[in-house]
Parts: structure tokens; sequence; C-alpha cells
């Protein structure tokens, strides 16, 4: 690149770092840090337990923003001082070769803090609960919840989150029934909400001895997790609740005894297991944690439904609407229904590589 198109690249990156220093309120940020910092300083700070969790958790806010901002403001104004040192001397070919080759990490850097300035919705920063449940169809539809959970995590894996699997139902033969992850770190809700819907595979059956073609479903549901000053009113006599062994992975702790909880809300049809605690009040205590963030973004649902439906006729987007279509024969074509976005590298999305969906969705919604 010349000189010219490197300042060019410069101005606009500039103007694209300002716009973002003032939707994430910088200065308000580094105000609001300091003051926490200065709160946990005090030597009474953990006599109030509660208030002290809290101040700790608005501080890690904080720094999920202010963290990756100024690191890439320090890292522009770097690239700024290579422009300047070029300007002085235009026959320095390393000095062009080093902007040259920043640049790209710049861009992308910026990419993903724009991307984060879309999470701006209530429960984003928010944990979630992550659900997968095979379709109707037996062993197809369990081994096509068997590879979108080896895709999750993978994906998980690679973004740095924290997941902590809750239950999992083996299917007959192969594959999983169903599957319940809770997924720890910032911004998790607000990244991996995009992913909740039916999902459908196309492909040549590995079950079929004639090799035909099937077609699989399977169901993604998420739900932020909410903290415990929401309430979620929940009558005991709503609720069926159930023991039964643990199974899996877990080692000496795990077909000792019926210590995993199952828990079905008849209101709402919802059944939430967990078994990776290592007792029954534990794994009860953790299965309602899950049944309550559930019936709470089923609440929020309704309400923006009426919001939707108050403005006008909208496309359908009901609860267990299907969302992305992934074709492994006769043609290979992974394709969210919503944004349109596309790909033909099937193989690279089933490995967890799925920043291109999340990253159209979270911009079609913005």
């Amino acid at each position: 690149m010349t000189l010219d198109e490197l300042n060019s690249s410069s101005t606009d990156i500039n103007e694209r770092l300002n716009q973002l220093g003032g939707i994430f309120d910088i200065p308000g940020n580094l105000d609001s840090k300091k003051e926490f910092e200065r709160a946990m300083s005090a030597m009474s700070f953990w006599d109030n337990k509660e208030t002290a969790q809290k101040t700790v958790q608005q501080l890690s806010r904080c720094k999920t923003i202010l963290d990756p901002f100024l690191k890439l403001e320090s890292r522009i104004d770097d690239f700024s001082v290579i422009l300047e040192l070029i300007a002085e001397d235009e026959d320095d070919t390393a000095l062009f070769k080093e902007a040259d080759d920043a640049l790209p990490g710049l861009l992308k850097s910026l990419d993903q803090l724009e991307l984060i300035s879309f999470l701006d919705e209530k429960y984003d920063s928010n944990n979630c609960f992550l659900s997968l449940q095979a379709g109707a169809g037996g062993t197809e539809s369990q081994d096509w919840c068997d590879m979108l959970f080896r895709m999750y995590t993978r994906w998980l894996e690679q973004r740095g989150f924290q997941a902590q699997i809750l239950d999992i139902q083996e299917g007959e033969g192969a594959g999983l029934k169903s599957a319940s992850i809770h997924v720890i770190g910032d911004n998790a809700y607000g990244y991996m909400k995009s992913e909740h819907g039916v999902h459908r595979l196309v492909r040549i059956s590995p079950f079929d001895s004639n090799k035909r073609r099937h077609t699989s479903f399977a169901a993604v549901e998420l739900a932020p997790e909410i903290s415990d000053d929401i309430e979620i009113e929940i009558d005991e006599k709503d609720l069926e609740i159930s023991t039964f062994r643990a199974s899996g992975a877990g080692g000496q702790h795990v077909n000792t005894t019926d210590s995993a909880v199952r828990i079905k809300h008849k209101p709402t049809g919802f059944v939430v297991s967990c078994q990776n605690e290592r007792s029954q009040h534990q794994n009860k205590h953790t299965a309602m944690k899950v049944l309550k963030s559930k019936i709470f973004e089923l609440e929020q649902q309704k309400i923006n439904d009426e919001k939707e439906a108050a403005s006008g006729p909208k496309e359908d987007n009901a609860w267990g609407s299907q969302i992305r279509s992934y074709v492994l024969h006769p043609y290979q074509m992974v394709k969210d229904l919503r944004t349109q976005a596309e790909t033909s590298n099937t193989s690279d999305v089933l490995d967890g590589d799925l920043d291109m969906f999340i990253e159209a969705y979270l911009k079609m919604k913005h």
C-alpha cells in the first residue's frame, strides 16, 4: 500500500474508534472503574458479601468494555507513529512492511469491538444455559444432536468460554437425546442467543445401508442465567420431580446413587435435568436455576411478541421455527434462513466455526 492509502485507512480506523468510544461511554466507564476499585480497597468491603459480589461483577463488566478498547487504542496510536516515521523517510521498506502487516490485525480487532457494541440488550452480558434436543427420527436425529453438541462445545472452547455440562441423555444406539450446558463468560448470552431455534441436517445417512438421503432436526434453546434477586414464581404443585442414576463421563462419582434430578414444569412443559453435581440436593438446585431461566426467557419472548404484534405483521419468528439448514448432500451448504448468510465450508462450521453466522445475526438485529 502507498503512504496515502495507509493514511486513509488510519483516518477511517480512528473515526470508527471514536464512534465506539461514544457508544461505550469510555470516560464514564473509567470513572466507574475507579469507584469500584476504591470500594474494593476498603477493609470492610467483604462485610456485606452480596453487595461485594455485585461490585466485583460490575467491575468485571467495566473491564470487559475498557480492556479491549484501551488495548486497541494503544495499537492504533503505535500505527500512527509508524506512519509518521514513514512520512519522514518514504524509502524505509521495513517500516512500510510493518504498517502493512499491522493493518489487517487492527481492522479485525475493530470489527470485534464493533460486534461487542451490538450486545446492548439487557441480559446480553449474562452467562446462559444451552439446551439441545433431538427431534423425531430416532438414531438419525440423535446423531445430529450429538454433532451439534460437538459443534457448540468446540466454538465455546475456541472463544474462551467455560462450558459446564449439566446433563447428557445418550441416545439408543448412537448420538444424544438431549444435552444441557451452562455457558460461563462475558456476553455469553449475547453471542449465543442467535442459535435459538430448530436446526436442519440433510445428508446421506451413515446408518442406512441403502445410502439414502435423510433429513434430521434438532432444537436448540438458549436462556440467560438470571440473578437470584429476579423473582420467578413457581408453584411446587406444578412440578414433577424425579431422580435417576447419573450416566456418562464422571469417573467414580457416576452410577453410585440416584443423585441425578429431573424436573418437569407442567404449565410450560419444560423438562430440565442435572446430573453433574455430587449430591441430589445440588442437582435439584441447579435444575431449578435452569428452569427459572427458561421460564424467564419464555416470558420475555411473550413480551417481545406482543410488541411486534402491536407494530404490525412481521416475518414468522415463532419459538421453535427453523433457523439454519446444513446440507451435506447432494451439495454442501450451511445457510442461515434469517440473515441469508451461507458458506459451502460445512466441515469448518461443524468444527465450531460459527462466527460468521453469529455476526450476521447481531448486525441484522442491530
